[in-house]
């Protein structure tokens, strides 16, 4: 992509995460980290790769989305209001009774592809839309975020299994590989490395990517697109917290909502790098 390309994405994505900041500060709790590390992937999906439409929600040629890790439906709600799927204002009334964002992705949301939340369940339902557009005839594609935590779930290979059985080249799925979940490290608590090799065995195109990286990330995307006959995962490598300085790989970020003074240094943080940004 040209540089002007590149700033528009970096801006967009900077404004998601002020985005996912004022979501989690208003609802007085949330899941920040893992939000800010997908910020950038899913402005670039929204913003440069998928055929959606704010204005046509529903259309049945669009592309899907399905956020596996639904904890961080922040991100996802703050790119959908950037993208103009509702008023950026809804952000402050997250998680609050009665409001339109709940805590995890609701499909009665417009954008809202699939209601997610039990981890482990998102790809398997991925897997079925691809395949459903595959036996329709449909061109859409499917795209689909894990955590990487996510991927010790037993259901996650099942369904790495059927979608690399059905050839579902229609499906793409990230794997946000930012090193931590709820009680620490991954490699830890339960490590699944060697991710890469894993998705391998399992009949997958595996590409690598860092996350905060457009460039990189375009690439990955070009690679999944060329590659038939087979279903493509990124593997990114990505930072818990990222654009927040001291959200940054610290687990204790994973689910918890800043104070009214952390609140302000972060605001302040994204703020100026925006500003550096629209300079």
């Amino acid at each position: 992509m040209d540089a002007k390309e590149k700033k528009a994405l970096e801006v967009t994505a900077c404004k998601v995460r002020l985005g996912i900041l004022e979501g989690v500060f208003n609802a007085k709790s949330g899941h920040p980290g893992g939000s800010l590390s997908i910020a950038d992937t899913l402005t670039y999906l929204y913003f440069n790769k998928m055929n959606v439409d704010p204005k046509n929600p529903d259309d049945p040629d669009r592309d899907r989305f399905v956020l596996s890790k639904g904890h961080t439906a922040p991100a996802l709600y703050s790119v959908l209001a950037q993208k103009g799927y509702f008023s950026t204002e809804e952000l402050k009334s997250l998680r609050h009774i009665g409001a339109l964002l709940q805590g995890h992705p609701c499909i009665h949301i417009p954008g809202v592809d699939m209601s997610s939340g039990s981890l482990g369940q998102g790809i398997s339902t991925a897997c079925g839309m691809a395949l459903a557009g595959k036996t329709s005839g449909k061109s859409y594609k499917v795209y689909t975020v894990l955590g990487d935590g996510e991927i010790e779930e037993g259901q996650v290979w099942e369904a790495s299994m059927f979608a690399a059985h059905y050839k579902l080249d229609n499906l793409v799925a990230v794997v946000d590989n930012n090193g931590l979940q709820i009680d620490g490290r991954i490699s830890d608590v339960m490590s699944p490395y060697p991710i890469t090799d894993k998705f391998a065995a399992f009949g997958w195109n595996v590409v690598e990517a860092d996350a905060h990286d457009f460039d990189s990330i375009e690439k990955a995307f070009a690679a999944a697109d060329a590659c038939k006959g087979k279903p493509t995962v990124i593997v990114q490598k990505s930072i818990k917290g990222k654009g927040v300085s001291f959200m940054e790989d610290n687990v204790s970020w994973h689910g918890a909502a800043p104070n009214a003074e952390q609140y302000e240094q972060a605001k302040g943080e994204l703020e100026a790098a925006l500003a550096a940004l629209e300079a």
